[in-house]
């Protein structure tokens, strides 16, 4: 049962006839319980491994109720105990170890059930993210991960590593799987008042499509010489997140096609912090000079004052910044196109999974990043059960994102001599949405207020005075965190809050607010304009 080391599997060798028989003798049913309802039906193509199975006492129960189990114990004295005490058990004994577990994965077979019991404490700190990362390889899609943890004091000749639940869940997330079951703390069944047992209880999600397992390989399994694979993929899976209507149907038969330019859009807003912080993002050197996207307008947007949040959706510029945007944009939509979208293919097939096309970048002295003009950049097709589990399974798509991404650049640090404080990566990895102000449309309202203008409802049409303004985020900040000026309006407190509140406009209330909308935007930006010169 025990992990790590070469001196503690020893030490475990050398016990093994005593600790075999005290295995074999304690009351496992209790331990069997915390877990057994969530077993899947057994079978013989349902298969089950016991990392750690000392004497194959719950690999022989596994066995017993109809599953194919494998067994991976290094400590060959209990291996031996197993074969001796469960001879007719239909159990496959193997040489095998965490962290690596690189038997286990060389019989190129993916477990419905994963069993550590009694282990974790074995496994080194330094070790556990890279242990819990070749179990989660390990696991089929809706597989099962059961991890019993053991709390209180190691015994004198036998070393053992504190363990938490946090840990865990931690690693769970970081992995993609869902905590499904956290028992409350069990006696021990050898009667130690010291020693209590947690048993944990994890899932690896599907979407029963097909789209949650491909995008599992190509995050944590796909060979990776830049992060660009990852950076396609958040991209994406950002506008799904938030700007899901720009999704177009695509011409598959269940592919949604999106504007090219809104993902490089995302792409630019998502690697000029690290790339800004020098964080390496390919094993080469840690500068901009080792990425494709990284030209002349990429190195204008670190030195032209634009921030990360200042790409966006929505967001508009004039002049020589309107330029180096669409630039930048240009350049980094055709390096998704010639790399990430080239070669992220489907498991054993060169077919793509995406399909990008680009078009010229357009020039133009005003720029305003909508639909439309991010759609002159080209386009790029999204199955439509990639997209679909992007929408729905953000939750658990973002983190194992950002996870893999920290966990590679580090790697990339590592490999040219430089460790990276904690923390930093994530940093630099953090979406942020701009704040929710809504000063500058309140001030221009006021200001026309001051003058003696008539200002109005959109919503309703009364007329409004400085006690009873409210400004209203159309398209609320729940469904969009847009706090640019077109998407806010003056409107009465009691509309605002009582009827209007966090819904969206319908079209027959937008088709009645017209005329005021426009009169407001009219307003609106001829003050901003007034106020820039």
């Amino acid at each position: 049962m025990i992990e790590g080391s070469d001196s503690s599997i020893r030490i475990y060798d050398a016990q093994a006839a005593i600790l075999a028989d005290r295995y074999e003798a304690l009351n496992a049913e209790p331990f069997r319980q915390t877990y057994a309802d969530l077993l899947p039906a057994a079978g013989a193509d349902r298969l089950v491994l016991d990392v750690g199975a000392g004497s194959g006492r719950d690999a022989a129960w596994l066995a017993g109720l109809g599953f194919e189990v494998v067994a991976a114990e290094p400590a060959p004295g209990l291996r031996d105990a197993g074969r001796r005490f469960h001879p007719k058990a239909n159990v496959r004994w193997v040489d095998d170890r965490l962290p690596a577990l690189t038997t286990c994965h060389q019989l190129g077979l993916g477990f419905d059930v994963i069993l550590l019991s009694a282990v974790w404490q074995h496994v080194a700190p330094s070790d556990r993210r890279r242990a819990f990362r070749k179990l989660t390889a390990l696991l089929k899609p809706r597989g099962l991960l059961v991890i019993i943890l053991r709390f209180g004091p190691a015994p004198a000749d036998r070393p053992m590593h504190e363990v938490s639940v946090g840990e865990i869940e931690a690693l769970a997330r970081e992995h993609g799987l869902a905590v499904t079951r956290t028992t409350a703390p069990m006696a021990d069944s050898a009667g130690r008042a010291e020693v209590s047992w947690v048993t944990m209880c994890m899932t690896l999600p599907d979407d029963g499509a097909g789209a949650l397992p491909l995008l599992r390989g190509i995050i944590l399994n796909d060979a990776k010489t830049t992060t660009y694979k990852l950076g396609l993929l958040r991209s994406i899976a950002r506008l799904a997140d938030l700007a899901p209507a720009l999704a177009r149907p695509g011409t598959g038969d269940d592919d949604v096609e999106l504007p090219i330019g809104a993902v490089a859009l995302n792409w630019l807003r998502i690697y000029l912090p690290l790339i800004s912080a020098r964080l390496p993002q390919s094993p080469g050197n840690a500068g901009p000079d080792s990425l494709g996207f990284v030209g002349d307008a990429f190195r204008g947007l670190m030195t032209s004052g634009i921030s990360a949040t200042d790409l966006r959706i929505g967001a508009s510029f004039t002049d020589e910044r309107a330029v180096l945007v669409a630039r930048a944009i240009g350049d980094a939509a055709r390096t998704i196109a010639r790399m990430p979208a080239n070669f992220t293919t489907y498991p054993g097939s060169d077919a793509r999974v995406f399909d990008a096309r680009t078009s010229r970048t357009p020039r133009s002295q005003s720029l305003v990043l909508d639909g439309e003009t991010l759609a002159m950049f080209g386009s790029i097709s999204v199955p439509g059960h990639v997209w679909r589990a992007m929408q729905r399974l953000g939750a658990w798509i973002e983190p194992v994102l950002v996870a893999e991404w920290a966990r590679l650049t580090r790697i990339y640090a590592a490999g040219q001599g430089s460790e990276l404080p904690l923390g930093v990566v994530e940093a630099a990895l953090a979406w942020t949405e701009p704040n929710r102000d809504v000063r500058l449309a309140r001030d221009i309202a006021l200001a026309a207020l001051d003058k003696g203008d008539r200002l109005h409802c959109v919503w309703s049409g009364q007329r409004l005075r400085a006690d009873i303004l409210d400004i209203d985020h159309c398209l609320p900040w729940s469904a969009w965190p847009c706090a640019d000026l077109w998407n806010l309006f003056p409107a009465h407190r009691r509309i605002n809050q009582h009827q209007k509140r966090d819904r969206l406009p319908s079209s027959a209330a937008l088709t009645h607010a017209r005329p005021l909308v426009l009169d407001w935007w009219k307003d609106a930006w001829e003050h901003v304009a007034r106020r820039s010169r």
